[in-house]
């Protein structure tokens, strides 16, 4: 499997690399955000995942993530943050990133990982398979004329299919499984992102607003997703759906 590393810390990049080759992973590096973009969209090489420092010269992880995925490229995409910084986590989960990890790490840490979101189709079948105790929770899921598909990561419409990052994923999976019950902000943070730190829980908002406009009618009246004033959100199945 190939492995690219984004990363400025020489020490860091070099130290990742040795440790995944020894697991006899292809790895290549690159210093900065630009270059990175070079590879994977100029140059379309292919890789099975992208460990992607957030601090980075030219264009932060952030930029990289979101511009990644805009482009349809869903190549898995561990970010490295600060730990300090829980902020940093949201923000990168809202640009695309499928998990993180605080600086410094333990490498046993960032083999599991890694290793997850190698897996991370089998390991969502597994995990939703293990909803079978709430009805509203199957892999394939059918409202309001829209299927999602848990596994594949995807919303499906007549017209178009949507992807959908693995946080989207596990937020939307987590309401309906929840569904009728108002779900707190705290603990979407704590239960579906496993963020414990004190965090501005109001970023979940951006999240909730994207999901609405794939599933909503109408995204400012929402009929499914409905915010709880002062709790957090409830997912509504009507009969019929």
């Amino acid at each position: 499997m190939k492995i690219l590393i984004v990363e400025d810390e020489q020490h860091i990049a070099e130290g990742l690399r040795f440790n995944l080759e020894a697991e006899n992973f292809e790895v290549e590096i690159v210093g900065d955000g630009k270059q990175a973009l070079q590879i994977l969209l100029t140059e379309n090489k292919q890789f099975d995942a992208i460990v992607l420092d957030v601090m980075l010269p030219e264009l932060s992880g952030f930029t990289v993530a979101k511009t990644l995925r805009e482009a349809e490229n869903y190549t898995p995409i561990l970010m490295l943050t600060a730990r300090s910084r829980p902020e940093d986590v949201l923000q990168g989960f809202a640009a695309g990133t499928d998990d993180y990890l605080p600086k410094p790490f333990e490498l046993s840490i960032f083999m599991a990982r890694l290793n997850g979101l190698l897996r991370r189709r089998e390991w969502l079948k597994r995990e939703t398979n293990s909803f079978q105790s709430s009805p509203a929770a199957k892999e394939i899921f059918a409202i309001n004329n829209k299927t999602i598909d848990f596994t594949n990561l995807e919303i499906k419409t007549e017209e178009e299919t949507i992807r959908l990052t693995l946080m989207e994923v596990k937020l939307l999976r987590h309401l309906i499984e929840n569904a009728g019950n108002a779900v707190s902000r705290k603990t979407i943070l704590e239960e579906v992102w496993d963020l414990h730190e004190d965090t501005d829980t109001r970023a979940i908002d951006n999240f909730i607003v994207r999901l609405r406009k794939y599933l909503e009618d109408e995204p400012n009246n929402p009929k499914f997703l409905q915010t709880v004033r002062g709790v957090g959100y409830r997912f509504v199945i009507e009969n019929g759906d």
